[in-house]
């Protein structure tokens, strides 16, 4: 780990992933770690600028070191995900995804919605779930352990603010993070 230049932690819907970047600028050395396991090894490689491209997650998701010479032997590094540099991606992202931090049973849980595809993330699990149109708007229920679960989406009356989603857990609103 001595030759560590970059770490990133990304936030995804099955979890938060830790990035670690080692460059070898003298050895021509490039290492990829996603949460501690080694995903890219080049050694001797002689271009010290380029991209390593590899995936993160249970979702697979695109990710892309790029390293460029700022100047002489000094270099910086940037992370992409999907396409888009991390900073774009995490604010497209909390327009896309809710998530929700709780405690259930003396354990930490994370559960994320995705708006786009409605799947619901409990920890890095896909949950099953189903979902049914209410009054207002529409329920989606599931369960974790003995807790039924349960995501409201109604209409917020305001084009801009569109719809918001709730979650409601043995019947008790829990409040929502932004990642």
């Amino acid at each position: 780990m001595a030759d560590l230049v970059a770490l990133w932690e990304v936030a995804l819907s099955d979890g938060v992933h830790k990035i670690e970047f080692e460059h070898g600028t003298t050895s021509g050395k490039r290492v990829v770690n996603v949460d501690g396991k080694e995903i890219v090894r080049r050694d001797w490689m002689f271009k010290l600028v380029g991209k390593e491209t590899f995936t993160v997650g249970a979702t697979k998701t695109k990710a892309t070191i790029n390293i460029d010479a700022i100047s002489g032997f000094a270099y910086e590094y940037t992370l992409e995900i999907n396409g888009k540099s991390l900073k774009k991606y995490m604010e497209n992202r909390s327009k896309t995804t809710n998530t929700w931090l709780l405690n259930l049973d003396g354990v930490d849980s994370r559960i994320v919605l995705e708006k786009d595809t409605m799947d619901v993330w409990c920890n890095g699990k896909k949950m099953e779930t189903a979902g049914e149109f209410v009054e207002d708007g529409t329920e989606t229920h599931f369960t974790i352990g003995n807790h039924g679960c349960c995501i409201k989406a109604v209409s917020s009356g305001k084009r801009r603010e569109g719809i918001i989603h709730t979650l409601i857990m043995d019947d008790h609103e829990i409040p929502e993070i932004v990642e």
